[in-house]
Protein backbone atom coordinates (compact mmCIF):
# COMPACT_ATOMS: atom_id res chain seq x y z
CA UNK A 1 0.00 0.00 0.00
CA UNK A 2 1.21 3.02 -0.81
CA UNK A 3 0.23 6.00 1.10
CA UNK A 4 0.44 9.58 0.73
CA UNK A 5 0.26 11.71 4.13
CA UNK A 6 -0.41 15.47 4.63
CA UNK A 7 -1.69 17.50 7.20
CA UNK A 8 -2.46 21.34 7.24
CA UNK A 9 -3.65 22.23 3.76
CA UNK A 10 -5.17 25.28 5.05
CA UNK A 11 -8.07 24.79 1.71
CA UNK A 12 -5.19 25.07 -0.61
CA UNK A 13 -4.11 22.28 -2.78
CA UNK A 14 -1.09 22.80 -5.90
CA UNK A 15 -0.36 21.09 -8.79
CA UNK A 16 3.08 19.92 -6.90
CA UNK A 17 0.98 18.13 -4.11
CA UNK A 18 -1.41 16.09 -6.62
CA UNK A 19 1.73 15.08 -8.18
CA UNK A 20 2.90 13.44 -5.13
CA UNK A 21 0.14 12.07 -4.26
CA UNK A 22 -0.86 10.74 -7.71
CA UNK A 23 -0.03 6.53 -7.64
CA UNK A 24 -0.85 6.72 -3.94
CA UNK A 25 -3.23 4.05 -2.70
CA UNK A 26 -4.82 6.15 0.04
CA UNK A 27 -4.13 9.61 1.04
CA UNK A 28 -4.08 10.37 5.12
CA UNK A 29 -4.92 13.81 6.29
CA UNK A 30 -4.16 14.84 9.62
CA UNK A 31 -6.70 17.74 9.92
CA UNK A 32 -7.31 21.61 9.11
CA UNK A 33 -8.55 20.82 5.65
CA UNK A 34 -9.47 24.55 5.45
CA UNK A 35 -12.62 23.01 3.33
CA UNK A 36 -14.75 20.07 2.44
CA UNK A 37 -13.57 20.96 -1.21
CA UNK A 38 -9.91 19.47 -0.06
CA UNK A 39 -11.47 16.52 0.54
CA UNK A 40 -13.17 16.05 -2.09
CA UNK A 41 -10.63 16.89 -4.69
CA UNK A 42 -8.17 13.95 -3.34
CA UNK A 43 -10.44 11.91 -3.57
CA UNK A 44 -10.88 12.03 -6.99
CA UNK A 45 -6.65 10.36 -6.95
CA UNK A 46 -7.35 7.90 -3.55
CA UNK A 47 -9.48 6.69 -0.63
CA UNK A 48 -8.89 9.61 1.62
CA UNK A 49 -8.54 8.96 5.71
CA UNK A 50 -8.37 11.72 7.49
CA UNK A 51 -9.49 14.05 10.83
CA UNK A 52 -10.88 17.15 11.13
CA UNK A 53 -8.71 19.84 12.45
CA UNK A 54 -9.26 23.32 14.65
CA UNK A 55 -10.12 25.35 11.75
CA UNK A 56 -12.35 22.70 9.95
CA UNK A 57 -16.26 24.09 9.97
CA UNK A 58 -19.04 22.00 9.91
CA UNK A 59 -18.37 20.52 5.98
CA UNK A 60 -15.24 18.97 6.98
CA UNK A 61 -16.81 17.65 10.86
CA UNK A 62 -19.49 15.98 8.57
CA UNK A 63 -17.08 14.20 6.55
CA UNK A 64 -14.01 13.23 9.02
CA UNK A 65 -14.11 12.58 12.60
CA UNK A 66 -12.26 14.34 15.72
CA UNK A 67 -9.99 11.28 16.02
CA UNK A 68 -9.58 8.21 13.54
CA UNK A 69 -8.13 4.35 14.50
CA UNK A 70 -8.18 1.95 11.46
CA UNK A 71 -5.89 -1.05 10.41
CA UNK A 72 -4.12 -0.66 6.93
CA UNK A 73 -2.18 -3.66 5.81
CA UNK A 74 -1.70 -4.79 9.20
CA UNK A 75 -0.47 -1.64 10.51
CA UNK A 76 -2.91 0.10 13.87
CA UNK A 77 -2.97 3.50 13.05
CA UNK A 78 -4.33 6.27 15.63
CA UNK A 79 -4.83 9.38 13.92
CA UNK A 80 -5.95 13.07 15.44
CA UNK A 81 -5.16 16.95 14.90
CA UNK A 82 -3.62 18.22 17.90
CA UNK A 83 -2.02 15.15 19.47
CA UNK A 84 1.57 16.54 20.69
CA UNK A 85 4.68 14.17 20.50
CA UNK A 86 6.02 12.06 22.39
CA UNK A 87 7.16 12.92 26.00
CA UNK A 88 4.13 15.82 25.38
CA UNK A 89 1.04 13.99 24.44
CA UNK A 90 -2.37 16.63 24.47
CA UNK A 91 -4.20 14.62 27.82
CA UNK A 92 -7.01 12.96 25.22
CA UNK A 93 -3.90 11.55 23.20
CA UNK A 94 -2.52 9.72 26.69
CA UNK A 95 -5.76 8.24 27.26
CA UNK A 96 -6.21 7.13 23.56
CA UNK A 97 -3.11 5.62 23.59
CA UNK A 98 -3.26 4.03 27.16
CA UNK A 99 -6.96 2.39 25.89
CA UNK A 100 -5.31 0.61 23.17
CA UNK A 101 -1.74 1.06 21.46
CA UNK A 102 -1.14 1.44 18.16
CA UNK A 103 1.54 0.58 15.62
CA UNK A 104 1.42 4.31 14.73
CA UNK A 105 0.52 7.90 15.79
CA UNK A 106 -0.37 10.40 13.27
CA UNK A 107 -1.13 14.25 14.20
CA UNK A 108 -0.88 17.18 12.17
CA UNK A 109 -1.55 20.92 13.84
CA UNK A 110 2.05 22.08 14.55
CA UNK A 111 2.86 22.71 11.17
CA UNK A 112 6.49 21.20 12.29
CA UNK A 113 7.58 17.96 10.58
CA UNK A 114 8.42 15.28 12.93
CA UNK A 115 9.43 11.57 12.55
CA UNK A 116 9.97 9.94 16.29
CA UNK A 117 9.93 6.65 17.97
CA UNK A 118 8.53 6.90 21.62
CA UNK A 119 10.44 4.76 23.70
CA UNK A 120 7.56 4.94 26.87
CA UNK A 121 5.34 3.55 24.45
CA UNK A 122 6.90 0.13 23.07
CA UNK A 123 9.17 2.17 20.21
CA UNK A 124 5.52 3.93 18.84
CA UNK A 125 6.14 5.62 15.45
CA UNK A 126 4.93 9.22 15.20
CA UNK A 127 4.67 11.22 12.15
CA UNK A 128 3.74 14.77 11.59
CA UNK A 129 3.82 15.99 8.23
CA UNK A 130 3.75 19.67 8.86
CA UNK A 131 1.94 21.96 6.55
CA UNK A 132 1.21 21.48 2.76
CA UNK A 133 -0.52 24.74 2.73
CA UNK A 134 0.10 28.27 2.72
CA UNK A 135 -1.43 29.47 5.91
CA UNK A 136 0.86 29.38 9.33
CA UNK A 137 4.44 29.72 10.58
CA UNK A 138 6.22 27.49 8.42
CA UNK A 139 8.81 28.55 5.77
CA UNK A 140 8.77 25.38 3.72
CA UNK A 141 5.59 23.54 3.01
CA UNK A 142 5.91 19.04 3.59
CA UNK A 143 4.42 16.51 3.14
CA UNK A 144 5.13 12.37 3.75
CA UNK A 145 5.06 9.66 1.62
CA UNK A 146 5.66 5.67 2.21
CA UNK A 147 4.91 2.27 1.83
CA UNK A 148 2.96 -0.22 3.87
CA UNK A 149 3.92 -3.95 3.99
CA UNK A 150 2.84 -6.72 6.23
CA UNK A 151 2.14 -4.03 9.63
CA UNK A 152 5.12 -1.80 9.38
CA UNK A 153 5.98 1.86 7.50
CA UNK A 154 8.55 1.20 5.12
CA UNK A 155 10.33 3.76 2.61
CA UNK A 156 9.04 6.85 4.33
CA UNK A 157 9.89 9.98 2.12
CA UNK A 158 9.92 13.75 3.78
CA UNK A 159 8.94 16.00 0.90
CA UNK A 160 9.16 19.51 0.27
CA UNK A 161 7.03 21.40 -1.72
CA UNK A 162 8.59 24.48 -1.58
CA UNK A 163 8.56 27.80 0.43
CA UNK A 164 5.46 28.89 1.93
CA UNK A 165 4.46 32.12 0.16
Amino acid sequence: MKIGLLSDTHSYLDDRILAHLSGCDEIWHAGDFGTAAVSERLSEIALVRGVYGNIDAGDVRALHPKNLRFNCAGLEVLMTHIGGYPGKYAPEVRTLLKDKLPDLFICGHSHILKVMTDPKHGNLLHLNPGAAGRHGFHQVRTMMRFSVQEGKVKDLQVIELGKRA
